[in-house]
This record gives structure tokens, sequence and C-alpha cells, in this order.
């Protein structure tokens, strides 16, 4: 039997979390294993595996993924340092979670990624 997506549960609020924002479409949280100062998970309140899962139909939650993120950047006084926006795909890039996730990294100075 597979165990229920923990992003659904926080989503059905089953699933204790602060919320940062949440509408129709996304829902914003405060990553509970940080890697950086600031690290927000922003996802589609509609579970979807990961970013292979999209089509076309999904313009305006894709959208509002980011867009969000960027508020949230602000939000935090992130926007004026930088700050990084990852999303993770598959067992090689680290996607633990199998449902869409943006991850919001700010409040240091980062290295940068690469090989």
């Amino acid at each position: 039997m597979t165990s229920p997506c923990i992003f659904c549960e926080i989503i059905a609020g089953r699933q204790p979390t602060e919320l940062l924002y949440q509408d129709d479409l996304v829902t914003a949280f405060n990553d509970r294993f940080p890697k950086a100062p600031v690290h927000i998970l922003v996802i589609p309140n509609k579970h979807l595996d990961s970013i292979n899962s999209l089509s076309d139909e999904y313009q305006l939650t894709i959208s509002r993924l980011i867009l969000t993120a960027r508020q949230l950047a602000y939000d935090k006084g992130l926007s004026e340092d930088g700050y990084r926006l990852v999303i993770n795909t598959g067992p090689n890039a680290g996607q633990s979670v199998h449902h869409l996730h943006v991850h919001l990294l700010g409040g240091k100075a980062m290295p940068l990624m690469g090989g």
C-alpha cells in the first residue's frame, strides 16, 4: 500500500504545518529541513508527481507557483540580495517527495550550482 503524499496531507489540513500562503492553486510553507535561513516550499494544491506531469492545462498553476515564490521572497526581504528557486525532478536531481514543489532559498550567499 502506498503511503499518503505528505504534501497532499498538508494541503488537506491533516498534517500540522504553518501555512505562509494558500489560494485555490498553490500552498506555501517553510521546509521542515531547511538548507538556508529562508527555505520555503511552494506546491500546487493538485497532486502532480513532478514537472514532467505538467501539460498546457497547468500554465496558470506553474505561473502561480513562480509568482508566489517571487512574492514570498519580496515579503521575506530577499529581493535585493537575491534568492534561488529550485525544482528537483527525479531521483538523480534529488527529488525526495513526489509532489511537484518549488524551493525558495535565500538569506545567505550560496555557491554556484553545477557539476
